[in-house]
């Protein structure tokens, strides 16, 4: 029996269609989640006291978030194609197994690119050039593994500049006292995440000559996983009190810190099933973030 999911509606696509949906990774929505929980939390905490979010703005950046995820997962297998030929999770993506040509996915980004700008002209000035300053990360991301042991950490920069852009589409301009500790806070969780996430492959890194946090951190990794999730959680403590969030909020960062408290407990490194299964279940800690930001405002 059918089952509705992601992956199975990439299955049902036509064929033609079918490897260009797996290169923008339609088939694994955890990562469009985490690019999108961001930007959710930012448009919340901008919306006028006792009122739900904008619907528009979450509309519009859902839509934005599967564009740019796409695009950033187009240009990262561009990048790492023969990289990925090598690592067994990675080598039957389009570009590693020869499904597409690197020409055909050059054509792809830009058909993805431009229909993110329309999404970003909808917006106000300040944010097009706030987003638009966003392409730089988007494009050098993917080089970093070969170069520095920190990768995670530009990618938290990339990730989480929604939380910057969600308040200026709202309010015109950041308001620096939120949007920084909020814009730190996804960093923080950034780097948690994607190092659980780098565990897997890290045997594969090793021998291609891939970095990552995974790497450098090693068996002191739950270490640096909980002094992310600390400055994390205090981070937002900040941002909720520069924007006068209310009981439900800090609920909710404290139903978050308890979340990964239990992830980075039971965390076990070596095992990749378990690896894949922890960073999945971050899509929870940006919900209930989301969910007492809403509570919190209204």
């Amino acid at each position: 029996p059918r089952s509705f999911s992601a992956a199975e509606l990439v299955r049902a696509a036509p064929a033609p269609l079918q490897p260009y949906l797996r290169l923008m990774r339609l088939h694994q929505p955890t990562g469009t989640w985490l690019l999108y929980l961001p930007c959710t939390w930012s448009i919340g905490l901008a919306a006028a006291p006792g009122c739900l979010p904008d619907w528009r703005m979450l509309s519009l950046f859902g839509v934005g978030a599967v564009l740019m995820r796409g695009a950033g997962c187009t240009i990262n297998d561009m990048w790492d194609r023969d990289y990925d030929r090598q690592v067994a999770r990675t080598a039957s993506r389009p570009l590693a197994a020869g499904d597409i040509s690197t020409f055909q996915s050059l054509v792809f980004l830009g058909g993805q690119l431009s229909l993110a700008l329309c999404v970003l002209l909808c917006l106000n000035y300040y944010s097009i050039i706030l987003g638009a300053a966003s392409l730089f990360l988007v494009i050098t991301y993917p080089l970093m593994k070969r170069i520095t042991y920190w990768p995670q950490l530009v990618l938290g920069f990339t990730f989480n500049w929604g939380a910057l852009l969600g308040w200026s589409a709202i309010k015109g301009s950041c308001e620096w006292s939120v949007c920084l500790p909020l814009y730190f806070a996804g960093v923080m969780w950034t780097l948690v995440y994607d190092t659980i996430y780098a565990h897997q492959d890290k045997r594969d890194d090793i021998m291609i000559g891939v970095k990552s946090t995974a790497l450098q951190f090693r068996e002191d990794t739950k270490q640096w996983l909980s002094g992310f999730s600390l400055a994390m959680l205090l981070s937002l403590c900040v941002a909720g009190m520069n924007c006068n969030q209310t009981f439900p909020y800090y609920s909710a960062v404290a139903a978050v810190g308890a979340h990964l408290a239990h992830q980075i407990h039971t965390l076990d490194i070596d095992k990749p099933e378990d690896c894949w299964k922890k960073f999945a279940s971050n899509r929870t800690v940006g919900i209930l973030l989301f969910i007492g930001i809403v509570l919190g405002n209204l």
